[in-house]
C-alpha cells in the first residue's frame, strides 16, 4: 500500500477538487463565447450553464429555473437575507431571526438593521430551541419575519430540525432560509420536503471549484428588491455580471457526482468517522466528543482533550502530516474560540481545545489509521511536555 505524504481531514473547509470536475472545468474554460451572446459560441457557453443548473437543482430537489448562481455560499446568503426578499406582491420581512450557531456569512452577512435581528438559542447539543422560536413568533404579531436556520453545522456536523422550523414560520406568515452548504451532497436534501423558501449552496464543499455557489428558491414567486450586484440582466436579474462558465460547469459536475454516490458515500464516511472517533476515545478516554448524542453529518466530528489547546494541537498534527481544523475556516485564519461552542455552553477551557475532523470523497481507511497514529503521538508528546513543565 502506498501512503500519501499527507492526510487531509478538513473537507468541511474545502473538499479537494474531483478529477472529473477538473476535467469539466478545463473543457469549459476553452469555450470562447459569452453566454449572453446570441451567436453559436455564446449559445455553447449558455448550454453549459443551463446543464449545470439542472444538475445543481436535482441535487436538492429544486427546479432549474429557481437556481441563481453566485460567487459562493457567502454571497448567496448575503443576497437573500434582506428585507427585500419577499413573495411577489407581498410585503417583505420586517425582522430577522437567526440560529445562534449559524455560519458567519449569516450572522454577519445579512442586511437587516441591528434592532430588527434576534438570535434563536440552542441546547447543549447545538440543536435549535423550537419552543423559543414558537413563542417568539406568537409574540411577534402580524409583521412577517425572515428566519435563517442552517441545515448542518460546519463545526460540529449537528443537523437541525429545519422542516419543523419551517412549519412554525409559515404558520405565522414568515419566510425561512436554510444554509445547506455543509449538508448538500452528504445527506439527502430536498427543498420541498424541508419546506423552506430559500436555500444556499457552495460547490467547493462537494469537490467542486472554489468561488461558485447558488441561491435556490422554492418557486418563481419570490423576488429580491435590493440586489447585491446590479448591472446587466444575468441570472434572471438576481445577480448581474458575466457568468463564470467554467466554475458553474464544475459545480454541475460535482453536484451530479455527489448525488450519484450519496447513499454509498454516507455509509462509507460514517463508518470511517466512527472509527476515527473511537480511536480518539481509546487514546484519550477523557476526551469530549461534541454533540455526540445528536444527529450529525456522517463525515464530521469535533473533539477536545482536556489540557490540549487547539492552536498547539493543530500545529502538532500538521507537522505529523495530518490536516485538521479548529472549527470554521472562514474567519481570520487564526485559532479563536468558537461562537458555536459558546452558544452550546461548552466550558471555555475545553472549547479552546476543540478540533474538527471532517472526511470526504478522498478519505480512505489508511487516512484514519494515519490520523490515529498522529493523535497518539501528539497526545503523548504534548502531555509529556505539560507534565515536565508542571
Amino acid at each position: 500500500m502506498t501512503f500519501s505524504p499527507r492526510t487531509y481531514l478538513d473537507h468541511n473547509a474545502t473538499s479537494p477538487l474531483r478529477l472529473e470536475v477538473a476535467e469539466m472545468v478545463v473543457r469549459a474554460l476553452q469555450l470562447p463565447g459569452n453566454a449572453s451572446s446570441v451567436h453559436a459560441e455564446g449559445r455553447a457557453a449558455r448550454a453549459e450553464i443551463e446543464k449545470a443548473r439542472e444538475k445543481v437543482a436535482r441535487l436538492v430537489g429544486a427546479k432549474a429555473k429557481n437556481v441563481v448562481f453566485t460567487s459562493g455560499g457567502t454571497e448567496a446568503a448575503n443576497l437573500v437575507l434582506t428585507p427585500g426578499f419577499r413573495r411577489l406582491g407581498q410585503a417583505g420581512p420586517t425582522g430577522l431571526l437567526m440560529g445562534a450557531v449559524e455560519h458567519p456569512c449569516v450572522l454577519n452577512g445579512h442586511r437587516f438593521p441591528g434592532d430588527a435581528v434576534g438570535i434563536i438559542p440552542v441546547d447543549r447539543d447545538g440543536i435549535l430551541d423550537l419552543a423559543w422560536l414558537k413563542s417568539h413568533l406568537e409574540k411577534g404579531g402580524t409583521e412577517p419575519v425572515l428566519v435563517s436556520v442552517q441545515l448542518a453545522n460546519n463545526e460540529t456536523g449537528v443537523l437541525q430540525p429545519v422542516a419543523e422550523a419551517a412549519r412554525l414560520v409559515h404558520e405565522h406568515g414568515g419566510l425561512i432560509h436554510t444554509d445547506a452548504v455543509q449538508a448538500a451532497g452528504k445527506v439527502p436534501v430536498d427543498i420541498a420536503a424541508l419546506g423552506v423558501d430559500a436555500m444556499t449552496l457552495s460547490a467547493h464543499k462537494i469537490g467542486g471549484p472554489k468561488g461558485i455557489g447558488a441561491l435556490i428558491l422554492a418557486s418563481d414567486q419570490f423576488e429580491i428588491g435590493d440586489k447585491l450586484i446590479r448591472g446587466g440582466g444575468q441570472e434572471k436579474g438576481f445577480r448581474a455580471g458575466t457568468e463564470n462558465v467554467a466554475a458553474i460547469a464544475g459545480f454541475g459536475a460535482a453536484a451530479e457526482l455527489a448525488q450519484a454516490c450519496l447513499d454509498r458515500e454516507a455509509g462509507r464516511l460514517r463508518s470511517l468517522r466512527d472509527e476515527a472517533e473511537a480511536q480518539v476515545r481509546r487514546i484519550a478516554p477523557d476526551a469530549l466528543v461534541v454533540a455526540s448524542a445528536a444527529e450529525r453529518l456522517p463525515n464530521t466530528f469535533a473533539f477536545a482533550i482536556p489540557g490540549l489547546k487547539a492552536e498547539t494541537a493543530l500545529i502538532a498534527f500538521d507537522l505529523a502530516g495530518v490536516a485538521l481544523s479548529s472549527g470554521s475556516a472562514c474567519s481570520s485564519g487564526k485559532v479563536k474560540r468558537s461562537h458555536v461552542l459558546d452558544a452550546m455552553g461548552v466550558e471555555p477551557t475545553l472549547a479552546e481545545g476543540v478540533l474538527r475532523v471532517s472526511l470526504g470523497w478522498s478519505t480512505t481507511k489508511e487516512d484514519v489509521i494515519r490520523f490515529a497514529e498522529a493523535c497518539e503521538r501528539v497526545v503523548g508528546t504534548l502531555y509529556k511536555r505539560k507534565a515536565s513543565a508542571a
